[in-house]
This record gives C-alpha cells, sequence and structure tokens, in this order.
C-alpha cells in the first residue's frame, strides 16, 4: 500500500477547522487588553493581581532552601519535605488529617474515578459533573456507571434504589456506590443540596459504603469559613468520602489535593 500524501494530515486537519468555523464554534487563543473589565476568569478574589500576595510570593522563594522544580516523580527522587509540609497545612485547614497533592484538579479527579472505584462497584453521578469525572469513568474498573438529573435528590434516590434492588453485593455492603458531585456547579453557578444528599445515601446505604466525593473547585475561597469550602460551612467534613480542593481559581496559582491522605498508597 502506498504511502499517503505528505500533507493528507494537515488537509483533514484543514477541513475540521473549517467544520468548526462554520458552525461558529473554532476557538483559538486571545490576549485581553490590560484595561477590560474581567467577567470570565476564576480569579475570583482578584488574589492573581493582589500586590501583597507578589511581595510575599518573592519573599518567600528567596529565603527557602528548596530547590526549584522537583527533579523527578515524587514516587522516585522528586519527594520533599516541603511537598508534605504543604499537604499537611493545607488538609488541616479543610478540616482533615492529611491530603494528596495533583498537578492539578482534573488529574486529581480523572486518577481518583479511574483508580478508586473496584471491578464491580457503581458509580453515581450528577448530570452536570465535570468532564474531568467523565475522563475518569471511562478508565474506571467500575461495573455501572449512571447518572441522576442535575441537583434532583428524589432521582438520585431512585437510581440508588435501582442499584440496591439489583445488586445483592451493594445491598450487604460488600460493594460500593461511588457519589460524584460539585459543591458549586461550574457551568450553571447553582449549589449542591449536599445536605440533603447525605442524608439520602446514608439512609439508602447504612452499611457505609456510599461513598460521597465532592469537587470544590469552584467553592474554594468563596463558601465556608475562609474559604474552607461547602464541606467545612455544612459540616460535613466526617460524612464525605473524599473532597476536591484546586488552586488554580480563587487561590489564583496552580495545583489540586484531593482529601483524604491514605488515597495516595491508591492514587
Amino acid at each position: 500500500m502506498a504511502d499517503p500524501p505528505a500533507d493528507a494530515l494537515a488537509t483533514s486537519m484543514r477541513l475540521n477547522l473549517s467544520k468548526r468555523a462554520a458552525k461558529s464554534s473554532l476557538r483559538a487563543l486571545t490576549l485581553s487588553p490590560p484595561t477590560s473589565t474581567d467577567f470570565s476568569s476564576n480569579d475570583f478574589l482578584s488574589l492573581s493581581s493582589l500586590p501583597s500576595l507578589h511581595a510575599s510570593f518573592l519573599a518567600h522563594l528567596n529565603s527557602s532552601p528548596q530547590r526549584l522544580g522537583s527533579g523527578g516523580s515524587r514516587l522516585l527522587d522528586g519527594n520533599s519535605a516541603y511537598a508534605e509540609t504543604l499537604e499537611s497545612d493545607i488538609a488541616s485547614f479543610h478540616g482533615a488529617e492529611a491530603g494528596c497533592l495533583f498537578n492539578a484538579g482534573f488529574d486529581a479527579n480523572a486518577g481518583f474515578f479511574a483508580c478508586v472505584p473496584q471491578p464491580g462497584d457503581v458509580v453515581v453521578y450528577d448530570a452536570a459533573i465535570h468532564a474531568s469525572v467523565h475522563e475518569g469513568m471511562r478508565l474506571s474498573r467500575a461495573g455501572a456507571r449512571l447518572s441522576f438529573r442535575h441537583n434532583d435528590v428524589e432521582d438520585l434516590k431512585h437510581v440508588l434504589e435501582g442499584v440496591l434492588a439489583g445488586d445483592a453485593l451493594v445491598r450487604t455492603g460488600k460493594r460500593s456506590v461511588f457519589i460524584a458531585l460539585e459543591s458549586l456547579y461550574s457551568m450553571d453557578g447553582d449549589l449542591a443540596p449536599l445536605a440533603a444528599i447525605v442524608e439520602a445515601v446514608e439512609k439508602l446505604l447504612p452499611l457505609g459504603n456510599g461513598k460521597i466525593i465532592v469537587d470544590e473547585a469552584h467553592s474554594t475561597g468563596l463558601y465556608g469559613e475562609n474559604g474552607r469550602g461547602v464541606v467545612c460551612s455544612l459540616g460535613l467534613e466526617r460524612r464525605v468520602f473524599a473532597r476536591l480542593h484546586t488552586f488554580g481559581k480563587a487561590l489564583a496559582c496552580n495545583g489540586g489535593m484531593l482529601i483524604p491522605r491514605w488515597l495516595t498508597d491508591v492514587l
């Protein structure tokens, strides 16, 4: 078989871009004028342009004995006392024993749902859940992935009742059901009825095999005392299985962290 023309890929890509342009869905990188008003970024608290934060960061960088960069993965030789202290401090701030740092919140969500649910487990997710959770579920070993209507506690109950009716191992606590939520949904800007969801899950899955995972990416910095998030504001720290907090939005940084720490050994 003859090799394809050297420009076949370029031709295909140009055709795809033309189709996107015709549908008004072609995206491009742009720069906002420095005098523009910000209506669209996630810099909710304007910390990225706060002079005192810049000064504090530079002073800390200049006084730190730590090397720049990790030099490798943390599992090999890239771990540091600095990273472990940061994990401990952030986890304590959010009312947890410890946590696990990630490069980004997307990586944390995708890694969690790809690795933690075991074969035969069930993932139940809000219909408006973030794409990172879908990416993790795509790689997951879970036996089933079921959605419920956005923020609809009654529909969540209906889905859980169906799971219980069809799976004796779930009924006896030998399989887990993971419930994926966002505390503050990024697309619609509405809050999850978190307290009602926790009550429903605990009632229907009283053996403790209902595992609620809350993505606090958009509530970190905005809700709860000193921006600890919705879970802390409602006093649900001990009733939620895992939380994701990210640093690239209100905190004007990058990265993310999963709580609790024991997930580190799995992930």
